[in-house]
């Protein structure tokens, strides 16, 4: 109620000037609010920009000689591929012989000792 009773109490060329200044006012608020939307449009396109940069399917194509140098590491690989086919089906065992086992027995004169547990219970 306090600018009702400030409006009241104006005259003609007081409410000119107030009415001017709230127009200056909204205009500084209006140009203040459209820059900060502008700002948010252009940080949310960068943002989209760089996410589509970043992640698209295009990151994962290969430039230049990359392309090529992939094509030789795998024509290698089937190459070595190939050979250890060749040399598997060339009578190779097809298991590896067994390995003896690395510990050797117990000796004989070693007391046993035989320990049983029996359950508490035997009926359920």
């Amino acid at each position: 109620m306090q600018v009702h009773d400030q409006l009241a109490g104006m005259d003609a060329q007081q409410l000119r000037e107030f009415a001017a200044g709230l127009i200056d006012r909204v205009a500084r608020q209006d140009q203040e609010l459209r820059y900060k939307q502008l700002k948010i449009d252009q940080l949310t396109h960068e943002m989209a920009v760089l996410k589509r940069w970043k992640f698209a399917a295009r990151s994962e194509q290969l430039h230049g000689g990359q392309g090529s140098l992939l094509e030789e590491t795998i024509d290698a690989d089937l190459e070595a591929i190939g050979a250890e086919l060749a040399a598997l089906r060339s009578g190779a065992p097809a298991q590896p012989p067994k390995d003896q086992p690395k510990r050797t027995p117990l000796p004989a004169p070693l007391p046993r000792i035989e320990v049983r547990h029996e359950p508490e219970r035997t009926v359920c």
